[in-house]
């Protein structure tokens, strides 16, 4: 068990600490965008005047409805796939940033995008699909990657 967990939280270090800070900063503003902005959306996190008078259900109870039209395995299950959706985005953007268990929140990132973008966004031409697939690139090399020399799992992989 020891063995798998180093595999997932061991990064890949670059040649020097400046490409590791330029591959963190990516990382670190992509998944706080993806947080805060794409993510506590969905969770009804009250952004506008408007939606401060609005309970939780109500601001998110349109996401739920957005994925049953998806369709298939989607319409069986829309709250459950709408809460890992919003909880991939939300949380896996966190730890996206901080580099803290990168692989896993990238895997879960990966999955949410690749949906976003051939069940929701794909009708919408290329600006449509651009934050979902920016998201998508960046979560791709990070699944590779991992948070590299600044990111928790460094700190974590040394002390394992």
């Amino acid at each position: 068990m020891r063995a798998v967990l180093k595999l997932l939280i061991t990064p890949v270090l670059q040649k020097h600490w400046v490409l590791d800070l330029h591959f963190a900063i990516i990382r670190f503003i992509c998944g706080m965008l993806l947080a805060l902005d794409f993510g506590a959306s969905k969770f009804g996190m009250p952004w506008t005047p408007d939606d401060r008078n609005l309970s939780l259900f109500e601001v998110s109870a349109w996401f739920p409805e957005d994925v049953a039209n998806y369709g298939g395995i989607f319409a069986l299950f829309p709250v459950f796939f709408a809460w890992m959706g919003a909880f991939s985005e939300a949380v896996g953007g966190l730890l996206l940033a901080f580099g803290l268990k990168t692989r896993v929140a990238s895997f879960l990132v990966v999955c949410t995008m690749l949906v976003a973008i051939f069940m929701q966004k794909w009708g919408q031409g290329t600006w449509g699909m651009l934050p979902a697939m920016g998201f998508l690139w960046v979560a791709t090399y990070n699944l590779y990657l991992g948070s590299g020399r600044f990111g928790l799992d460094y700190l974590l992989s040394k002390k394992i």
